[in-house]
C-alpha cells in the first residue's frame, strides 16, 4: 500500500535494506545509525507541517518530557497515540534527530489523531519498572487533559518500539504496574518489541538488558511483559521485521501465541518483508504505507 502524498523510499535504500538485512544482527549499533541517517534524508525532503507543542514536563527528572503533535482537521474525541522510543533500555531519545522518531507522531497527526512522543528514564539510573511507571504517569496526564486537547480519554493507544515496546507492554499487561484501575488504554501496538528479558549470548544487548532488569536470570521471566498476558489484556497489535535484532522476532511471536491462547483468537500480527529492526519505524510517514495502514485499521477497530 502506498501514499502518493509522501516521499517514496528510493530504490537504492530498498536495495541497501536487502543487502544488510541478512547480517543485521552482526553490527546493530552501526546499522541503526545508518538507518536513521538514510530515512532522515527522506523525511527532510518533505518536512511535515504539523503543529507541535514541545518539552512538556511530566515529572522532576530531565528526561520526563514529551511533545504533543496536533492534528490539523481532527474531530472532537479523536484517538491519541503515545509513542515510546527504543534504545536498548540504556539510551535513546524521543528526538533521535530532527526527523526520527517524530515521523511516527507526524504520521498519526496527518491522519486526524493526536500524538505524544515521550522520553522516559533510562537504566542504569532507573531500573525495572521505572520506564513503565513513567508511561503510567503520561497515560494519566493524557486522560486528565483529554478535553483540553480534543482527544478522547477512552481512545488512548500506546505504541512502543524495541525496548519501548517492552516498557509499554509491561505497563499494559502487568497488574503490579498499572494497578487496580487497569491500564486505561484502548489498545497497545508492539513494534519489534523485546517483550521477554533475556541475558542470552545471542542477544547483542544482553548487558543493557541486565542494566535495566538486573543480572539474576531466575527473575527475568517474572519481569518480562510476555509473562503477564491474560484473558482481559488490552487489544494488542504486533509487528516485526524480516530482519530483526536477534531474538526479537521470537519474542513477538511468543507474545502473539500467548495472547491467542488466553483470548482464544489470534491478535493482529504483521511480518514486514524487506524491513529491519530500525526501518520499521524509520519508514513511517513515507509513501510506503503498509504498516501505517495496518496500525490505523487497528486503532479504528481494536479487537
Amino acid at each position: 500500500m502506498s501514499d502518493s502524498t509522501r516521499p517514496a523510499v528510493p530504490a537504492s535504500l530498498t536495495a541497501l535494506l536487502a543487502e544488510i538485512g541478512p547480517t543485521w544482527g552482526q553490527n546493530v549499533p552501526a546499522n541503526v545509525k545508518r538507518m536513521a541517517e538514510e530515512f532522515s534524508k527522506i523525511h527532510a525532503s518533505a518536512p511535515p507541517t504539523t503543529r507541535v507543542t514541545r518539552d512538556i514536563g511530566y515529572g522532576p527528572h530531565e528526561r520526563q518530557q514529551f511533545d504533543i503533535f496536533h492534528p490539523e482537521n481532527a474531530t472532537p474525541g479523536h484517538p491519541l497515540v503515545i509513542f515510546i522510543h527504543g534504545g536498548a533500555f540504556t539510551e535513546g531519545h524521543r528526538n533521535r534527530n530532527e526527523y526520527i522518531y517524530s515521523n511516527v507522531s507526524h504520521y498519526f497527526a496527518r491522519h486526524g489523531m493526536s500524538g505524544i512522543n515521550m522520553n522516559y528514564r533510562l537504566a542504569p539510573e532507573s531500573r525495572f519498572p521505572g520506564a513503565s511507571q513513567d508511561i503510567a504517569t503520561v497515560v494519566q496526564w493524557a486522560r486528565d487533559n483529554a478535553a483540553a486537547h480534543g482527544w478522547s480519554a477512552d481512545r488512548i493507544f500506546l505504541m512502543g518500539h524495541s525496548a519501548g515496546g517492552a516498557h509499554a507492554a509491561s505497563y499494559a499487561y502487568d497488574k503490579r504496574i498499572h494497578g487496580a484501575a487497569g491500564p486505561q488504554i484502548a489498545g497497545l501496538m508492539v513494534i519489534s518489541g523485546r517483550v521477554r528479558a533475556d541475558l542470552l549470548p545471542e542477544n547483542p544487548n544482553a548487558k543493557k538488558v541486565a542494566a535495566y532488569y538486573g543480572d539474576n536470570a531466575s527473575k527475568l521471566d517474572d519481569m518480562s511483559a510476555v509473562s503477564h498476558v491474560s484473558a482481559d489484556s488490552v487489544p494488542t497489535f504486533i509487528a516485526m521485521a524480516q530482519y530483526e535484532n536477534p531474538l526479537i522476532d521470537l519474542y513477538c511471536t511468543e507474545l502473539a501465541y500467548r495472547l491467542a491462547q488466553v483470548k482464544r483468537h489470534t491478535p493482529p500480527l504483521l511480518w514486514v518483508r524487506g524491513h529491519n529492526h530500525s526501518s520499521m519505524v524509520g519508514h513511517i510517514n513515507t509513501a510506503e504505507d503498509g504498516l501505517g495502514a495496518a496500525l490505523r485499521a487497528f486503532i479504528a477497530d481494536p479487537s
